[in-house]
């Protein structure tokens, strides 16, 4: 049997672990098969994945056709087994470019977010009918999946989580990294991901000020979505007397290096659907605390190899206190939550998983 002809599509314009996922997906289907990528031009992900053959086309929204046509007569020209998406968004393309196509490929969705209403309508059961296959990224997300899809037209639903790599350090960056932010003896609190207030950074600067007699700054790492949020951020420091402990260092492609300057990283996202970021500190050894909802839930045991809060602030205070005075406490969730990272999240398995799940 030859091997499937895989297509990459997300047509998204930001950059978080839902698109990175997309990259690594590429990067390991393309050891075992032919993969092919499909971007909108210029966006963020266009843009990370920089030395790789891709196919552009930007989504319609009033007209769907018109990137679905592209879309089809690129399947066909490669011979296209099986189109593999991402953003939700995408789907009314991914299924019209199937129908269209000579191909018909077998649609798989991954499934990145959660699911909250039921897809009953006729426009939804034609979409799903259409769908192969659904890749839930948590137990919770299949649930949901099984709830509110009808089974006469429910795709056939598997779980895998998401994995990462062991991380390999470049020491001399990391060095950089230090001496660039005047990074000594504190205790360093990172936050990763997009700036925009469901991710929750403001969360970190009010803790902070709860915590400013203590030896402690703040890494803010990632691009803003809206640079009004980002000023309102910046202004809350200043007005909080924070200016010398809050550092914003803009996006990186070197989130392992950064991560090596941490010594905890916080997820405040009110209900983040599974986390990447988490199992990336955990694999780098970095303690996580991260709310007590959606994705860290399956992730993290609590005070065993990770911590997880209320969503409050004063909660979130009180545990970075917690291993700001615990050394033994952090070294031990450190090491526990690598194993665990190793184990269950492991980039490779986890990838490869998916893999035979979709051929």
């Amino acid at each position: 049997m030859k091997n499937k002809n895989i297509l990459e599509l997300c047509l998204a314009h930001g950059l978080g672990g839902l698109e990175l996922f997309v990259a690594s997906c590429y990067e390991n289907f393309s050891s075992k098969a032919t993969c092919k990528v499909v971007v909108a031009p210029g966006t963020k992900l266009d843009n990370y994945l920089e030395n790789i053959d891709k196919f552009h086309i930007q989504r319609n929204k009033l007209f769907p056709f018109i990137p679905a046509l592209q879309l089809a007569k690129y399947i066909d020209e490669n011979d296209i087994d099986i189109v593999h998406f991402h953003w939700t968004r995408d789907i009314i393309t991914a299924v019209l470019a199937k129908v269209l196509s000579k191909k018909k490929p077998k649609l798989v969705q991954s499934r990145h977010m959660r699911m909250t209403r039921f897809k009953d309508d006729f426009y939804h059961k034609w979409l799903y009918k259409n769908i192969d296959m659904m890749h839930a990224v948590t137990l919770q997300v299949k649930e949901q999946l099984e709830k509110f899809i009808p089974s006469e037209i429910r795709p056939k639903i598997g779980m895998v989580y998401l994995g990462v790599k062991a991380s390999k350090i470049d020491e001399v960056k990391v060095a950089e990294l230090k001496k660039q932010y005047n990074l000594k003896d504190e205790f360093i609190v990172g936050i990763v991901g997009r700036i925009e207030e469901g991710k929750g950074q403001y969360k970190v600067i009010e803790a902070l000020y709860a915590l400013k007699d203590l030896d402690i700054k703040v890494l803010i790492v990632g691009s803003a979505m809206d640079e009004e949020y980002l000023k309102t951020l910046q202004d809350k420091v200043s007005d909080l007397g924070l200016k010398d402990k809050v550092i914003f260092t803009g996006f990186t492609k070197d989130v392992d290096e950064y991560m090596q300057c941490f010594d905890v990283n916080i997820l405040a996202t009110e209900n983040e659907t599974f986390g990447l970021v988490v199992v990336e500190a955990m694999v780098n050894r970095v303690p996580m605390i991260a709310t007590n909802k959606g994705g860290p839930l399956e992730i993290i045991e609590d005070g065993a190899d990770g911590l997880l809060f209320d969503g409050s602030i004063n909660d979130l205070a009180e545990k970075i206190e917690l291993l700001y005075k615990n050394k033994d406490l952090k070294e031990s969730i450190s090491k526990a939550g690598y194993l665990k990272a190793r184990e269950k999240f492991d980039w490779d398995k986890q990838l490869d998983k998916l893999y035979k799940a979709m051929i």
